[in-house]
């Protein structure tokens, strides 16, 4: 690893940040007529970055991708987030680190490396060997490591190269070692038999994260991988265990009969009355051909099956727990390939499936089976492999969590701990409340070796002991004083396991910079500013960083955790190949054909990952979902479109009609820089500052008070990590007040380039836009950074390239009064379209309004409404059968002028018009009903949807023109 000084400049040391600064020398040239994202996103982003200040720093880290695979949209989110907080606060002065890194993924990766061995070479990794699988490992890592560090650089990821990591390089694999040494040398590591996720496919104990739960609701057949017929599932078996030495019985209901070869109990809850009776009581076994107890105990529910519940420890966590309370014995009958063992007896070799048929005949043939029913259940099937879960007693090294867990729960409690949205802090208290301890270890080849060795006394003695130590030597060393002989008489053996995943990355906020060495980095940028991530993973690793992080380094490794909901497709739904509605960043940014996207899903149903009848539902669905394909948006687009959603909602649904209507955005953006640019040469002595605003225009201070609000909220929203509401903010001034309203009202006063008028709209609108670019340039940076240069280019003076923060412009008094007149600009606009009156009638408007900016932008107002003359009065007019009213609040009138051709063919019916209201009214409320319903949004196309939009639209004109007609003829 490659550790760099506070003094340094990290941005200077990466190579491909010096070529971008390199490139940014060359002369500007003129905008092209149109924006094209993919022009302008192939250099990095190093525009926006003024001298840090010193002493002030923001850290943090990326959640490092596994190298299973590309990146994909969740992953999209994440970096824009943290790469928008990034550049933001690097625009700030503040010196910023954001670490890069990949993740080894332990199981996962293990698992497409096995697939893909066997594809290519019909071999598996026993096949191998250890070494040479480990190697094949490696090379899936670099090509994969290569594909999404071009990802990132292409999202615009500022990242801090320099500081790249990998989750089992030699820096991490030595804060690895010396985390758990110093874990077990406290006593908080212990090896013991528990019971285990264990995937009989993988061969090896499984985290939580990676079971999941599949409920059926009846009868299921599931196909399972080692099992040539699928097995049945949703089902509740019945049979009876005989009380000793009588004709009475206990019938006990489960939906795994084949596991009763492993029971040692029958439980019933003590306040049911039918078996108080037969507590203590003895039942016979009638494989094992041996008695077993009735206990009573709570967590039996009398109204499941019969009441009465086996007892199976090795095999169940619920029964596990009972036969610790009760001091019952386990026994186990499924090994680790998922086969009946030799304590199955007769049974033993059956596979556990295929046992349970036989187990269900022998009881028939005994006249113990006493029916089935069909049942509700939850099955644990493991994510990698789909096969389905057995908990299995294995010797594993647990990490005690009590006590870490505690002060990762007080830590939230005392405040010192954020969390971001406040909704997870009730859920991260429930789980650190009474929590069980963790189990560490996996059996797998891939991830870092368990530092613990088995040391053993030669030539006989049966002393022997564990040792956590750095290597073979270190762990003779420590055994020799342990056992007390001389370290030449010591065998060491290390412990075959692997650690999980996630205790590698649970160090990664003080790993990252060295830990355990100290160091300047580890001084200057631990613990990290925040900790941002998907909600999803708050327990897997975020909170195992706390407990960790207090533990190790006895400070919390961040202070405010942020996190992010799971992305779906525009209907709810979560992404999935089956269903065709996946979106990759590339199929954003660079646009794909229907084509395109299905012969995606094609490769995937030819890697095994789709069945055929899955193809062609998904291809199915991408013809709904995307009828022309996907259009090329560029990363700013893709960019802009995630953060303006709500981040923090649990689901954050993506359309990518979205992506290009921003993609528009950006293009009126760069229009109105070529409108600007061009501006600025054709008038003399534009500052590049504005001076005496008392002075300019009315629409100049207004805009400039606009842009002063617009850079509060942007500061204010980014600051309390509520993007959508900075997007929101930003999309609002640069598309509707700067583009739409200001830089329209600017084109009458800019035509006459030697006047005040033009000097100030230059100002102005140079200004607008570059505090507006600044502003912009954390979300859209290419865009940003290629049209600020051009403006910089064009100005006299060089421009700022810091963020925006507060603006003294802003008149709430000035925006009030001309909202008032926007307010009639809109009115206006609304009344010729309702009376259908064009440019060729040349529409003339009378403003009566006692607010006395209207006399002042009576061109304004004729400019922006699109009228060949607007007379403002502060008395009545006089109203006539050729003017049509409209009111606005309390203070102003509008009375458009209908030309002659109209207003002889405005002879209302109006029993007529009310019937044609009713008519409209219900053919909206139908269309509304119908696009409102879940199966319309899921299965109508694409573009049915839009046309039915469109409808809906010329709907609500025809009736707004139908009231306003009604109330003209009144």
């Amino acid at each position: 690893m490659f550790f760099c000084t506070k003094s340094r400049n990290f941005n200077a040391l990466c190579p491909i940040n010096r070529l971008a600064k390199f490139s940014l020398r060359w002369k500007t040239s003129e905008l092209s007529p149109a924006y094209v994202p993919k022009e302008i996103e192939k250099t990095a982003v190093t525009y926006f970055e003024p001298p840090p200040k010193p002493s002030q720093t923001f850290s943090l880290i990326l959640p490092p991708p596994n190298i299973t695979g590309n990146l994909h949209l969740g992953h999209a989110l994440t970096v824009t987030v943290e790469d928008i907080l990034v550049r933001w606060n690097r625009m700030r002065g503040i010196e910023t680190v954001w670490v890069p890194g990949l993740d080894h993924a332990g199981i996962a990766t293990q698992v497409v490396v096995e697939k893909r061995l066997w594809q290519e070479t019909r071999r598996t990794r026993h096949d191998l060997g250890r070494e040479l699988f480990l190697n094949e490992v490696l090379k899936w890592k670099e090509e994969k490591a290569n594909v999404i560090t071009q990802q990132l650089h292409a999202m615009g990821a500022s990242l801090t190269w320099p500081l790249e990591m990998f989750s089992m390089d030699s820096a991490q694999s030595r804060a690895v070692k010396a985390a758990f040494i110093k874990l077990y040398d406290e006593g908080l590591i212990y090896r013991s038999d528990y019971l285990v996720n264990w995937s009989c496919t993988l061969q090896s104990a499984i985290s939580d994260i990676e079971v999941e739960h599949l409920q059926v609701t009846g009868p299921t057949t599931l196909p399972l991988p080692q099992h040539e017929e699928p097995v049945e599932f949703g089902v509740l078996y019945k049979f009876g265990y005989k009380l000793l030495d009588t004709d009475e019985e206990v019938v006990v209901a489960t939906t795994r009969p084949e596991t009763m070869l492993g029971d040692v109990a029958v439980a019933v809850n003590p306040r049911d009355n039918r078996y108080s009776h037969l507590i203590g009581r003895e039942l016979w076994h009638p494989f094992r051909k041996e008695k077993i107890p009735i206990i009573c105990d709570e967590f039996v529910d009398p109204e499941f099956g019969t009441g009465a519940v086996k007892v199976t420890p090795a095999h169940n966590p619920t029964d596990f727990e009972v036969g610790k309370r009760h001091g019952l014995k386990s026994i186990q009958i499924i090994d680790e390939k998922g086969n009946l063992n030799e304590a199955a007896g007769e049974f033993g070799g059956v596979s556990r499936f295929h046992a349970r048929n036989i187990i269900l005949g022998e009881l028939d043939r005994l006249k113990l089976f006493r029916g089935r029913q069909d049942h509700q259940m939850v099955i644990p099937i493991c994510s990698r492999s789909r096969d389905v879960i057995e908990f299995l007693i294995k010797p594993q090294w647990f990490i005690k969590l009590e006590s870490m867990g505690l002060k990762a729960l007080n830590a939230v409690k005392d405040g010192k701990l954020k969390i971001d949205p406040p909704e997870f802090m009730e859920r991260w208290c429930n789980w650190h409340t009474n929590m069980r301890d963790w189990c560490v270890s996996r059996q797998l080849w891939w991830g870092h070796r368990i530092p613990m060795y088995s040391c053993r006394i030669k030539n006989g003695d049966e002393r022997d002991c564990w040792i956590a130590a750095e290597d073979e030597e270190d762990a003779r060393r420590k055994a020799s004083t342990k056992l007390m002989t001389n370290p030449t008489d010591i065998t060491v053996v290390q412990d075959e396991d692997v650690l999980d995943t996630w205790f590698s990355s649970a160090l990664l906020p003080f790993s990252a910079f060295g830990w355990p060495q100290q160091n300047e980095n580890l001084d200057d940028y631990y613990p990290l500013s925040i900790m941002e991530t998907g909600h999803d993973i708050l327990f897997f690793w975020v909170s195992r960083m706390v407990m960790l992080g207090i533990q190790l380094t006895e400070q919390l490794p961040f202070a405010k955790i942020l996190l992010h909901g799971i992305i779906c497709d525009a209907y709810g739904r979560k992404m999935s190949k089956s269903l065709g509605n996946v979106v990759t960043p590339e199929n954003v940014i660079s646009g794909s054909t229907l084509k395109e996207l299905e012969n995606a899903l094609r490769a995937s149903q030819a890697a095994g990952i789709l069945s055929n009848e899955e193809l062609v539902r998904a291809v199915e669905g991408q013809k709904k979902m995307f009828p022309a394909g996907i259009p090329a948006c560029g990363v700013d687009a893709l960019r802009f479109t995630l953060c303006s959603h709500k981040i923090k909602n649990h689901y954050i649904h993506f359309d990518v009609n979205e992506c290009n209507t921003n993609r528009l955005f950006g293009n009126k953006i760069w229009q109105a820089t070529k409108f600007t640019t061009k501006w600025m040469e054709n008038v003399r002595n534009v500052p590049s500052f504005v001076g005496d605003i008392t002075k300019l225009p009315i629409m100049d201070k207004w805009i400039l008070s606009r842009l002063s609000k617009m850079v509060k909220n942007v500061n204010e929203a980014i600051e309390n990590n509520e993007f959508h509401l900075a997007t929101a903010s930003l999309k609002n001034f640069l598309y509707y007040d700067f583009c739409d309203v200001y830089l329209e009202s600017t084109k009458r006063g800019l035509k006459i380039v030697d006047g005040e008028l033009a000097v100030a709209h230059s100002t102005t609108l140079l200004v607008c836009l570059d505090v507006g670019l600044r502003a912009l340039a954390p979300f859209m940076p290419y865009l940003s950074q290629h049209l600020h240069r051009h403006l910089s280019h064009h100005s006299s003076t060089p421009l700022e390239v810091n963020f925006p923060e507060k603006l003294e412009w802003f008149d709430e008094t000035l925006e009030e009064e001309v909202q008032s007149v926007l307010d009639t600009v809109i009115a206006i606009r609304r009344l010729k379209k309702v009376f259908g009156i064009s440019k060729k009638h040349k529409p003339e408007v009378r403003v009566v309004s006692r607010i006395a900016i209207y006399r002042e932008l009576e061109e304004v107002v004729a400019d922006l409404a699109a009228c060949d003359r607007v007379v403002v009065t502060p008395t009545e007019a006089v109203d006539t059968k050729e003017t049509v009213c409209e009111t606005i609040g309390s203070h102003t009138t509008i009375n458009l002028l209908l030309p002659p051709d109209l207003s002889k063919t405005l002879d209302i019916d109006l029993k007529r018009l009310e019937k044609k209201k009713e008519k409209v009214l219900l053919e909206v409320e139908k269309m509304r009903k119908m696009m409102s319903a879940e199966s319309y949004r899921i299965n109508a196309a694409r573009k049915v949807q839009q046309t039915h939009a469109k409808k809906i639209q010329l709907l609500e004109d025809e009736l707004s023109r139908i009231e306003t007609l009604q109330k003209f003829s009144c």
